[in-house]
């Protein structure tokens, strides 16, 4: 086990090294001037244009979006035969973390990046991609994305949107709506998904925008990415050739599922860049803005929040580029395998699935998170429409609804985990029932190695067995009505999200460690201890509502011992770790981790 690559969702059971991740302090040098050129674009063509783009004045986003494409940042997934740089998954991560400082930008970046772009690029033929990718990739075509219908939200596969074949047999015609489009006011191309006939299940298909039949509502009024087209789409008898149906009848549905995968971890990589964006905001106000004579910066209530900022944001990017890399990994085993790349990226992705979930859900509370405290680290000020801080609060607050909301997201990863363990691709069950036998034995007193965590290795493994306890006992009590015990559901989701997490973190700091040494990772080794330290009380929380909604008696206080004896932490001062954190923030007036 210890020499073949993790797949997904294994890490509930297995032990991870170091050795096999990769973090954010190993990127090269030509992935660092992508990112320098992503921090340049923003710097210089959107925040000097953020006023005027958020009154949407007419042709100012499509303008931006054609000078990324004239860089190349729009092509960076499209392979170099199409058009584009053909980078791995985890370079346009990274890209994708430098422009979501980029307010509304990032929203119409990625939507065309992503659920524009992609669908084409992975399941349309070579006679579809050579004939749209390139424009797409160079920015001269834009790109949206039509599946939101108004009765077809979470359940997207319920969409009403009909496709008929016409007598001729050259041509479909659709007939429905769609809301929510990104990018739709200026899109030259869309991809709609609608059903032919009485199909169960969706078919996606390419349609210009300027084919007759579609008309655009006005531009939706927002609370924030105000400057981020989002129109409403109405098909009356459009026509779309039969050579525009994108892969086969009915493999809409599995498109717009992969797809979101994608979107998911790209979301946590675009809030992540928007949470360091909002944390560079809020420390420099902190250190200018002086009350009672001393700079704001100066007190332990704002040191807090600046320390828990840094926290959260450290932890998340972690997570999301250990992801990025297993995603990465997994493409290339099947490409070596003989998958073609397209198959390969959407199959190796479709394999992490449940991070990617797992990824959106903490990535959009992470930055909802941030910008909240740098609005009250700003006072009246942070309330202002003046304020650069006010946008970033109301722009982060779409994200716990894209590409599914959080709730979805949180039920998906447990139900695809599930579905991995009752299929046979991952062994649940007799880890779980090895943890249930331990509760009544009597608990090993190891000693601990002398290395800076060794006790956060002991803390995770406890937060493991409480997953495998608490989702072991779930299901074998609930059996085929778990699905509808939505409550127990978020419980487990939330200890999952909180272990991966955490182990995330632990793993790029072990790594950190023996690449510097402990003496250069003291401010590091100050997050992981804080992060593991708060991350077992919200961990025991959730086993006990988890374990307190299904199970009774003697078998109830069992497990509830067992929760409090794999979360109980011996003594730690947050206090101190955190000044420490907010101090170096503080002196060097930017997120420096």
């Amino acid at each position: 086990m210890e020499n073949q690559a993790i797949k997904g969702g294994e890490f509930i059971i297995r032990d991870v090294h170091f050795s096999d991740v990769f973090i954010p302090e190993e990127w090269n040098e030509e992935q660092k001037m992508i990112a320098d050129m992503c921090d340049d674009f923003i710097e210089q063509e959107v925040l000097p244009f953020i006023e005027r783009t958020d009154k949407m004045e007419e042709g100012l986003m499509e303008s931006i979006v054609l000078k990324a494409g004239e860089l190349g940042l729009l092509g960076l997934s499209v392979p170099e035969n199409l058009g584009g740089m053909g980078v791995d998954f985890k370079t346009t991560l990274l890209a994708t973390e430098h422009l979501g400082a980029g307010y509304s930008f990032s929203v119409s970046f990625g939507a065309h990046t992503g659920i524009g772009t992609l669908p084409l690029l992975y399941y349309g033929n070579e006679e579809q991609k050579s004939k749209y990718i390139p424009k797409l990739a160079c920015g001269e075509w834009k790109a949206a994305y039509c599946l939101t219908e108004p009765g077809a939200g979470s359940d997207a596969n319920s969409g009403k949107t009909k496709a008929i074949l016409s007598e001729d047999g050259k041509n479909y015609m659709l007939n429905g709506q769609k809301m929510w489009i990104t990018n739709a006011g200026f899109a030259n191309l869309f991809t709609v998904f609608a059903k032919i006939d009485d199909d169960k299940n969706l078919t996606a298909f390419l349609v210009e925008a300027n084919t007759p039949g579609i008309t655009l509502n006005p531009e939706e009024k927002k609370m924030g990415i105000k400057g981020s087209s989002t129109r409403q789409v109405f098909l009356n008898d459009v026509h779309v050739p039969i050579e525009n149906m994108l892969s086969t009848r009915e493999n809409g549905f599995k498109i717009a599922l992969n797809i979101l995968n994608i979107g998911r971890i790209k979301l946590a990589a675009g809030v992540l860049g928007g949470a360091k964006g909002a944390i560079n905001l809020a420390v420099k106000y902190a250190n200018e803005r002086e009350q009672f004579g001393r700079a704001i910066s100066k007190y332990g209530a704002i040191r807090y929040k600046l320390a828990e900022q840094v926290i959260r944001t450290y932890v998340l990017e972690s997570a999301t580029y250990r992801a990025g890399q297993n995603i990465d990994d997994a493409i290339e085993a099947l490409i070596q395998s003989g998958m073609s790349k397209g198959e390969a990226t959407l199959k190796g992705i479709e394999q992490f699935a449940a991070e990617c979930a797992v990824l959106k859900v903490a990535g959009s509370e992470c930055l909802d998170y941030v910008v909240d405290e740098a609005v009250q680290i700003h006072g009246g000020m942070g309330y202002s429409a003046e304020s650069m801080i006010e946008r970033a609060y109301r722009d982060a607050r779409i994200n716990r609804i894209f590409e599914g909301t959080n709730e979805i997201n949180r039920m998906l990863a447990v139900d695809m985990v599930l579905r991995k363990a009752l299929k046979g691709e991952l062994d649940l069950m007799g880890p779980a029932m090895q943890v249930a036998s331990e509760l009544i034995s009597i608990p090993d007193m190891e000693d601990l190695p002398e290395t800076p965590l060794a006790q956060e290795r002991v803390y995770l493994k406890g937060f493991k067995k409480i997953l495998l306890l608490v989702a072991g006992s779930a299901v074998q009590k609930l059996m085929q009505s778990l699905a509808k015990e939505q409550e127990v559901l978020m419980n487990i989701a939330d200890i999952a999200i909180e272990t991966y997490l955490a182990e995330s973190t632990l793993l790029r700091v072990e790594k950190k460690i023996e690449l510097l040494g402990e003496k250069a990772c003291e401010l590091d080794i100050a997050i992981v201890k804080t992060h593991f330290y708060d991350a077992a009380s919200r961990i025991e929380k959730h086993g006990k509502d988890a374990i307190n909604s299904f199970a009774e008696g003697d078998e109830c206080r069992m497990m509830l011992m067992g929760v409090k004896r794999f979360t109980k932490a011996g003594p730690f001062n947050p206090k101190r770790a955190r000044q420490q954190i907010a101090q170096q923030l503080i002196q060097e007036n930017k997120y420096c981790f």
